[in-house]
């Protein structure tokens, strides 16, 4: 590992953590994407995590309180990080292809089928709260058994 690559990797640490505080698995490899995938039944959210401003003062805290708000949880929390765990990054885009890679972004599957998307442009520009509400109000919708 060459320095710049360590720098990042201290960096990145807390707000990887942010995500796997509040219940998410981090999926950094691409084998690691594709067994999740298509091993997991249910619903998966997962989160496109990023080191851009909008990752961190909304989306990883719209997620947490979306969490905490909704009635209906998700069977599966998992994440990639954009930019640091590239490969794995790009393995989890490849199972929604009909949405535009953004990050940050959330994505909602239901048996690996993306069932909703929430792209940066709905994220970046957007109180928190906005985006809790709008995630929460998908959960309940998406998640109801």
């Amino acid at each position: 590992m060459n320095a710049y690559e360590e720098y990042m990797l201290g960096i990145v640490k807390p707000m990887r953590e942010e995500l796997v505080n509040v219940g998410f698995t981090e999926l950094v490899t691409p084998d690691e994407v594709a067994d999740h995938v298509q091993e997991s039944k249910g619903t998966s959210l997962v989160v496109i995590n990023s080191v851009c401003g909008c990752a961190a003062g909304l989306a990883r805290p719209a997620v947490a309180a979306a969490l905490e708000a909704a009635e209906h949880k998700p069977d599966h929390l998992v994440t990639v990080f954009a930019g640091q765990d590239k490969e794995a990054t790009a393995q989890m885009r490849s199972y929604f292809e009909e949405v535009l890679p953004s990050s940050p972004s959330i994505a909602l599957l239901k048996d690996g089928q993306l069932a909703y998307f929430i792209p940066r442009e709905q994220i970046e520009g957007f109180a928190m709260e906005q985006v809790r509400d709008h995630l929460a109000g998908v959960l309940d919708q998406v998640c109801a058994k």
